[in-house]
């Protein structure tokens, strides 16, 4: 099923209302809710707000087979039981404050989150996202192989998951590139529990078959690039009976969760709206 959401600012007041509403309830329904609905940093808040966690985040390599090693950024959630896993998708931009700012806030949210530079080994010298310049950074992108790609990021949930704090559930969410890979690795990874797609083209409707996961599309409605794969991609889940909800965002253009202030408040709108959809699809099939 496809949800188009209106622009609430056709309803005066209706956002801050409903918003009130629903935060006031997750708060009395269960304490460790109490920053569900906070939003992860957008692009120029992320390094601040990383510097102010109090969570528990570092740098390691995990291993991605045939002496690949990867890099990556792993936050820990504050909670007294195992978490299941999220792999973060950077977007086009590769490795960035606002990827890590991303893991950080599902780490707020109860998940363990890790986050894989998938420059890693591909610039100067053998580096990662840090070594290309600014303007290099999309074309080594958009250079990668994507079985490579499917490759770290099996490895990726494959080292979360066996952290001793981790549970054996694993999710999946990327942004933009990442977006479109998130989908990719659903149609590659059969022990992969969940996907959430941000804004990312859908793969093409024959690989569609070898989908387990449920998969959560939300989507900028002034992006019609990605929108115009969504059909296709709805139409052949439908028929091959696999879960695939897509949300689309009135006004809102691609990229919003990282430039929340944009498009005259659609943005911030769509990234409310978003976000927490986010958690509750992944608290659904991760948490058990």
């Amino acid at each position: 099923m496809t949800h188009f959401l209106n622009d609430p600012r056709s309803r005066p007041g209706a956002t801050s209302c409903v918003a009130g509403i629903m935060s006031l309830l997750l708060v009395a329904l269960s304490p460790a809710l109490s920053t569900a609905q906070d939003l992860p940093a957008d692009g120029e808040t992320a390094t601040a707000r990383l510097e102010a966690s109090p969570r528990h985040g570092e740098w390691v390599w995990y291993d991605a087979g045939g002496g690949d090693r990867v890099q990556a950024w792993v936050t820990y959630p504050e909670r007294s039981d195992s978490a299941p896993v999220v792999v973060v998708i950077h977007d086009i931009r590769a490795m960035s404050d606002w990827a890590r700012a991303v893991g950080d806030q599902l780490a707020a949210d109860g998940f363990i989150s890790v986050v894989p530079d998938l420059l890693s080994g591909k610039g100067p010298g053998g580096g990662g996202t840090e070594s290309f310049a600014s303007g290099e950074v999309g074309r080594a992108i958009r250079d990668l192989d994507r079985a490579e790609v499917n490759r770290r990021l099996r490895a990726a949930a494959a080292y979360g998951t066996s952290l001793p704090s981790a549970t054996d559930q694993v999710g999946i969410v990327g942004f933009c590139w990442g977006g479109s890979s998130s989908f990719a690795f659903a149609v590659d990874y059969a022990d992969l529990d969940a996907a959430v797609v941000y804004y990312g083209t859908s793969p093409p409707t024959e690989a569609l078959a070898s989908i387990r996961a449920p998969v959560l599309g939300l989507y900028a409605g002034v992006d019609n690039r990605v929108n115009s794969t969504i059909p296709a991609a709805q139409a052949e889940l439908k028929r091959l009976g696999k879960r695939f909800d897509v949300n689309i965002y009135d006004g809102a253009g691609h990229g919003f969760l990282g430039r929340q202030s944009g498009q005259d408040g659609a943005n911030q709108a769509a990234s409310e709206g978003a976000w927490p959809a986010t958690i509750s699809f992944f608290r659904e099939l991760l948490e058990e």
